[in-house]
């Protein structure tokens, strides 16, 4: 293989491709980068056997081949490298010749049979803007359990609803779910992203705001836009029933202010527990709404705001920290909080946006 491309372009596509390297001591090929040069480009692949990923870049090609390089060693190279000149890259006798206007560089290639292939997959496809299925991904990741005790609720859950694409997480004691309008989906019974491989699918994404193509099995999840192909494993499992413990009338609901709310619970948690409690204290009649918390440590904290309230007196205690987690997923400026009673979930969603819902399960005091 002999091989000629612009540093700065070779560079990106080491960048993006070397963090989804694998480090396994029984494979260790896993932590190599295979280059594969073709035709007029030049194809930069690597798994974790969880993730897969291929960059392809615009190359000049002298020869042909295929060559696996240490994924660290080839990203230390050209970060150190001058830039803005071209590099060459070539295999002589296992050994990989790297050269620039500037360097001259030698290293050993690793053996290129033993790298894993990355799926074509083949199934139900849909296209969707990249900062939609981002927005979708990012609004309720969070929520997902981050043990593997459970991997159904150690995923994002995605499925079709008319014309909503429906994102759910849940690690049981609060969940999440946003809907994206797309016009033509097709029908998707549920697809489970294992939430480990969530931080690089939005971080691959990310480079994007075109559409991209989302192609999936029953074992597979791949992601194609702009050269790039990214592959995910799907976990083998069933997402709960959540629509059941979602309350369907409530007693008593709150609007107030997205602002003066993130702030008095700002505010409470430098006094709240080390189980991060906050108590919220409802009586409408009253127009009363408090937040409060203590710490025997610390001192404690009482909170007025204003807020439209409606329904029965209600008090119960939340985790701080989940609260906290939804505000960069309410667009509006005024939130609405909707109670049941002491026992039943919290629900939070924006005033004026209806595509995200927000459930907390309150605390036993």
């Amino acid at each position: 293989m002999k091989i000629e491309c612009g540093v700065e372009k070779i560079k990106n596509a080491v960048a993006s491709v070397e963090r989804i390297t694998g480090k396994n001591l029984s494979l260790p090929i896993l932590g190599s980068v295979l280059f594969i040069a073709s035709g007029k480009s030049l194809k930069l692949r690597a798994t974790n056997l969880s993730l897969g990923i291929e960059f392809e870049i615009p190359a000049k090609i002298e020869k042909e081949g295929v060559v696996a390089i240490s994924g660290s060693i080839m990203s230390g190279i050209l970060l150190n490298i001058f830039q803005n000149e071209n590099i060459v890259i070539e295999d002589k006798e296992g050994n990989i010749s790297i050269k620039t206007k500037r360097s001259n560089i030698k290293i050993k290639g690793q053996p290129t049979d033993d790298f894993p292939t990355i799926p074509l997959i083949s199934g139900d496809s849909f296209e969707i803007n990249t900062k939609k299925l981002i927005e979708g991904i990012k609004s309720v990741y969070y929520s997902s359990s981050i043990s593997d005790i459970k991997p159904e609720i150690s995923s994002v859950y995605i499925y079709s609803d008319q014309d909503n694409l429906v994102f759910v997480s849940t690690d049981s004691f609060r969940l999440a779910e946003k809907k994206i309008k797309i016009k033509n989906i097709p029908e998707i019974p549920g697809i489970l992203i294992p939430f480990k491989n969530i931080p690089e699918i939005l971080r691959v994404l990310g480079e994007s705001d075109e559409d991209v193509k989302v192609c999936f099995n029953k074992n597979q999840i791949s992601f194609s836009f702009n050269g790039i192909y990214l592959t995910s494993r799907i976990i083998d499992g069933v997402f709960p029933d959540y629509k059941q413990i979602i309350p369907k009338e409530f007693k008593t609901e709150a609007i107030i202010l997205k602002e003066d709310l993130l702030n008095a619970l700002k505010l409470s948690n430098i006094f709240s527990d080390k189980f991060n409690q906050v108590d919220l204290n409802i009586k409408p009649k009253e127009k009363f709404f408090k937040l409060s918390s203590a710490n025997n440590d610390i001192g404690e904290n009482e909170t007025m705001l204003d807020a439209a309230l409606s329904g029965e007196n209600v008090s119960l205690s939340f985790n701080y920290k989940y609260f906290f987690d939804c505000f960069s997923s309410l667009a509006s400026d005024s939130v609405s909080i909707k109670l049941k009673d002491n026992s039943k979930p919290i629900v939070i969603s924006g005033v004026s946006d209806k595509s995200f819902l927000y459930l907390i399960m309150p605390m036993n005091k």
